[in-house]
């Protein structure tokens, strides 16, 4: 689910999970009403929301995991089994024994998501998983929550602002717009309609002043050791050939931030799928 601070994204989950209930219309997840709350319910998902936490910081990341089995009613077979998948996949060994407040963030994201998955929900509710988390914790959660999409079945609805999530997990995206759904198909399709531009970074070891470019672009940096520049993505090849003879030192394409994507959407009115 794709939308600015606002749109409503996490008062959906929250809705979907029956923490608050809606104030009209009708939600059914798994055959459930969710603020029902029935014990049945839920057992079969679970939710993970990026600045909150759940986990017990005094215990160690061994203890939690044990005392979320107990909640969940977890056989011991089945726990010391699931654990042990986890904790390999994610090679947290060496930390089972060490205090939860003492963690990382990143391990901590981690630690979130195997409690979260302990139970083996059918679905989990993720609300922007990997903010404020490094370029390689983010990308090791990616991993993550990919291998058990594919090979425990799990059905993953995640919201984020982050491109590498959206287009490395997500083949569906829904955009969301006060509350409305404006879009809801093809994650490829709807970049490839929305996303019209890149941004190419150069960098060079000596002062260099390029000629006057004859490609339509946007130059947002034009520094003696530093070039930065936004051309549409139809032309990006042909320019990247033409910047080239300069010889930069450095050179880096980027896609457009997702929400200047979301903001073109809403400008343009978005495309509504049944």
């Amino acid at each position: 689910m794709i939308g600015p601070n606002g749109a409503g994204k996490t008062t959906l989950v929250k809705m979907l999970t029956g923490i608050i209930a809606p104030t009209s219309g009708k939600i059914s997840v798994l055959g459930y009403y969710p603020n029902d709350l029935k014990n049945e319910f839920k057992q079969q998902y679970a939710v993970v929301m990026g600045q909150k936490s759940q986990l017990f910081f005094e215990l160690t990341a061994e203890d939690t995991l044990r005392l979320f089995k107990e909640i969940y009613g977890i056989p011991e077979e089945e726990y010391q089994k699931t654990k042990n998948y986890f904790i390999n996949l994610f090679d947290l060994k060496d930390l089972m024994n060490v205090q939860v407040r003492t963690l990382s963030l990143g391990e901590r994201m981690k630690m979130e998501l195997i409690v979260a998955l302990l139970h083996n929900p059918q679905i989990i509710f993720l609300d922007e998983p990997t903010i404020g988390l490094d370029a390689v914790a983010s990308k090791q959660i990616r991993s993550f929550l990919k291998e058990i999409n594919e090979k425990r079945g799990t059905t993953i609805i995640l919201t984020s602002h982050y491109m590498d999530d959206i287009k490395t997990l997500c083949k569906r995206s829904i955009v969301i717009n006060h509350g409305c759904k404006i879009y809801d198909g093809d994650t490829e399709k709807l970049f490839e309609q929305y996303q019209k531009n890149k941004k190419i970074t150069l960098t060079f070891d000596l002062p260099t002043e390029l000629p006057e470019l004859e490609y339509e672009l946007e130059l947002i940096e034009d520094s003696p050791y530093k070039k930065v520049m936004m051309v549409s993505k139809e032309k990006t090849s042909e320019l990247l050939g033409w910047l080239m003879k300069f010889s930069p030192s450095d050179i880096s394409v980027e896609e457009e931030e997702i929400g200047t994507i979301v903001e073109r959407i809403y400008m343009e009115g978005g495309r509504a799928f049944a």
